[in-house]
């Protein structure tokens, strides 16, 4: 398995467009076959901020999801609305227990 994390921020304008890509693609994106876990939230307090957390059961998975038009329908809403910071990475092992 493996972790996508990370932070996207966009210009202030464009939040509304941007949550509505990100709920098109969450939702075609859950049909993929190896994703396990994906989701777009915006973080509180910073309304043009959202959290990326995605499950993969491998990098073949992920790799394939790159290659989607829904993904390509996604980076294109935000290629024209206006990335300010993104920062996202990838984990790769380790195993998924409980907290507590």
């Amino acid at each position: 398995m493996l972790i996508v994390t990370g932070v996207v921020e966009v210009a202030e304008g464009g939040v509304a467009r941007a949550r509505d890509a990100a709920l098109a693609m969450v939702a075609e994106t859950m049909k993929e076959q190896g994703c396990l876990v994906y989701e777009f939230s915006q973080v509180l307090g910073y309304a043009n901020r959202f959290r990326v957390y995605e499950e993969w059961q491998n990098q073949a998975a992920l790799e394939a999801h790159f290659a989607t038009p829904h993904m390509a329908a996604f980076r294109a809403v935000l290629a024209d609305i206006g990335v300010m910071s993104s920062e996202i990475h990838r984990v790769v092992g380790g195993e998924k227990q409980p907290l507590g």
